[in-house]
């Protein structure tokens, strides 16, 4: 009888610590996924990290509320405002990294992100970079990505659409007008570099403080310089800026711009001043698309009501957000778990990962952290239509096919 009493407590104590690992390891199941995101709110041209933070934010919230989470897990956020300011960003940075335990996270402009590069590498943090500073990528590239193609990208699939719609047997004569910041440096090498290899002339470059509310001396000189053809780095608010100073001196080039040219303010201040004279290029899906991709961002658009039509600033905050929570999904389904580790791996491991057309297929592996290197050149219109201009196409790989734009 002694013995049996015995056995008994030796069942019921397994029993227990069976009961104990379980819970464990429900607990474990259960714990949120966190996610720190260092943005510009409140700096110059803040709507555009607005509205970054609110198309992330928003995909988030669904990824919670119709997906139920992912890989089991729901997904907490911190979002700090930057003010476009690198220390700022530096700090919220350290304190995702060593206070706030992120397991991953989200930095904002190029300059930020050089800057945060030595801190993520040391603490191992996977961080996905809102700019696409082509810098940002120069080794070693541990722990920092980009969504899509930098601005090489743009540089290149610019000056290509440059050389494919250039009339006259002279070669076309460019000028650049860029903030005199990283952000804005950041197409300077790349431009240069190209346009001399397909045969372009870049005739003026010209440098601005972010700042800076009149442009008219910088498009006075560019003027001067007989650039037909005028490409832009610059955030949306100056872009109006430039647009005024050049009806003020009666100058008309074709401007071009990355993508990072448009906010929905913009379309408001644009009202009667933008015309056709604004060609970018667009890395991404389109309402006219009708991918499953921007499908989702169209219901994310209905349900939470935070832009009334199609803007490219909010549309990278849905497509940096659909990055990292198929990065989580990778990692649990890789490893089993989710940490800075396994989602920095399961990263690394993308090839051609569909993203439903919001994004071009993305692609990582341990030594590039670029994302896609696909291009498409649109218009856009003072209605906020984004017209596409060209194909999907690889710059230096693939030729540009131009499409007839409706209504021309």
């Amino acid at each position: 009888m002694k013995g049996w009493n015995v056995m008994k407590r030796v069942v019921l104590l397994s029993l227990i610590l069976l009961v104990a690992s379980a819970v464990a390891a429900g607990a474990e199941e259960a714990k949120p996924v966190k996610i720190g995101a260092a943005i510009n709110l409140t700096g110059p041209a803040s709507t555009f990290g607005q509205y970054h933070a609110k198309g992330f934010q928003d995909y988030l919230t669904y990824v919670n509320e119709v997906k139920g989470g992912v890989a089991g897990r729901r997904i907490d956020w911190i979002l700090v405002d930057t003010a476009y300011k690198v220390p700022e960003a530096l700090a919220a940075v350290r304190k995702f990294a060593t206070q706030e335990n992120v397991d991953m996270m989200a930095t904002w402009s190029t300059g930020e992100g050089l800057a945060a590069k030595p801190i993520l590498q040391r603490y191992g943090i996977p961080t996905i970079n809102f700019s696409t500073g082509w810098e940002i990528l120069e080794p070693p590239v541990d722990y920092i990505y980009l969504p899509f193609g930098s601005y090489k990208l743009d540089c290149y699939a610019i000056f290509d659409y440059i050389k494919a719609v250039h009339q006259g047997k002279e070669p076309a004569r460019v000028g650049l007008l860029t903030y005199n910041n990283a952000y804005g440096r950041s197409i300077h090498k790349p431009s240069r570099e190209y346009a001399e290899k397909i045969g372009i002339d870049i005739v003026a470059v010209e440098e601005f403080p972010a700042k800076t509310v009149d442009l008219t001396t910088e498009l006075l000189r560019l003027k001067k310089s007989g650039a037909d053809y005028v490409v832009l780095q610059m955030l949306p608010a100056a872009i109006i800026t430039t647009l005024k100073s050049a009806d003020r001196i009666e100058y008309r080039p074709q401007f071009l711009g990355t993508w990072t040219s448009t906010d929905p303010d913009f379309f408001r201040m644009g009202q009667g001043l933008l015309g056709d004279r604004l060609v970018i290029q667009f890395p991404g899906g389109l309402p006219s698309d009708g991918t499953p991709g921007i499908k989702v961002f169209e219901e994310l658009v209905k349900r939470y009501k935070t832009i009334e039509s199609f803007d490219a600033s909010y549309w990278e905050g849905v497509a940096v957000a659909m990055i990292m929570e198929r990065a989580v999904q990778r990692a649990a389904e890789r490893s089993g778990k989710v940490t800075r580790e396994t989602i920095n791996e399961a990263l690394e491991s993308f090839r051609g990962e569909s993203m439903g057309g919001l994004v071009p297929d993305v692609s990582y592996s341990k030594d590039n952290h670029e994302g896609s290197f696909k291009a498409r050149i649109v218009r856009v219109h003072e209605d906020g239509r984004f017209v596409p201009l060209s194909n999907f196409f690889t710059p230096g790989k693939e030729p540009i096919v131009l499409l007839q734009e409706a209504g021309k």
